[in-house]
């Protein structure tokens, strides 16, 4: 266990909240939501990463990141993680037991529910929060947007999402 790693985990997952208290108070898109459905934002961004302080995921990422890097653990980890969190895109890709998946062409994305795809937008933008320019997540997802796999429903939606808090800050 290290500090490095408690501090680094409780800062992100601070700034994960803040981003969704913000996107709550600010974006109309979450506003014509089902109050159900806010609620259920709320709730997941409130217990954001969780499972970062499980056993399965704790020591291994505090080594990768803090201390001797065991790559094998580590995927282990992220891939338990993602299991775990469906607000990783990667939760949501389908690979059939046919070797189709084999080429990448052929990984098939599902819809992400919009509370998950919302909660991964206030994800990404934790470090935007974190370095304090709010902005940094825009330039972030134009960079990696191509390597991330979405369902064309869930990239309409995020990237609407990711629009309107452009607009938003613009007009602060």
């Amino acid at each position: 266990m290290s500090k490095e790693y408690d501090e680094y985990l409780r800062e992100h997952i601070g700034a994960v909240r803040k981003a969704g208290a913000w996107m709550v108070d600010n974006l109309k898109t979450i506003r014509d939501m089902r109050p159900l459905d806010v609620h259920a934002f709320g709730k997941h961004v409130e217990n954001h990463d969780r499972s970062k302080w499980g056993v399965a995921e704790y020591g291994p990422y505090d080594a990768y990141f803090y201390g001797d890097r065991d790559e094998d653990a580590f995927n282990r980890a992220w891939l338990y993680h993602i299991h775990k969190n469906p607000h990783h895109w990667q939760h949501w890709l389908l690979m059939n037991d046919d070797g189709k998946y084999r080429d990448p062409d052929k990984v098939i994305p599902i819809e992400m529910p919009r509370v998950y795809a919302l909660e991964m937008v206030a994800d990404w933008w934790s470090f935007s929060w974190r370095s304090g320019n709010l902005e940094e997540v825009f330039g972030w997802y134009e960079g990696h947007r191509d390597n991330i796999i979405l369902h064309p429903k869930t990239r309409e939606y995020v990237e609407s999402v990711l629009d309107e808090i452009l607009v938003r800050l613009a007009s602060e």
